[in-house]
């Protein structure tokens, strides 16, 4: 599970099983998760977050999609 990018209590990482669905991004702080998709920018699923929380990860994805969809690739090579 490599971390990508922390951003405040925020770790972004991918799950090394994730090769077979479409480039995304897998967000924790504490016991909440989030998973949002890369292209386009979306919510996949989220369990504990708030929606301002919500809006804020989605930011964060936004900001840093150039380089999550390079992290994406290179570590699995598409």
């Amino acid at each position: 599970m490599p971390t990508i990018l922390k951003e405040g209590p925020y770790r972004l990482f991918f799950y090394s099983g994730d090769r077979v669905e479409p480039p995304h991004v897998h967000i924790e702080r504490d016991d909440q998760i989030a998973k949002f998709w890369l292209n386009p920018v979306m919510l996949q699923q989220s369990g504990g977050l708030s929606r301002s929380e919500i809006r804020r990860i989605g930011r964060i994805v936004a900001e840093n999609q150039s380089l999550l969809m390079e992290a994406w690739r290179e570590f699995f090579g598409s």
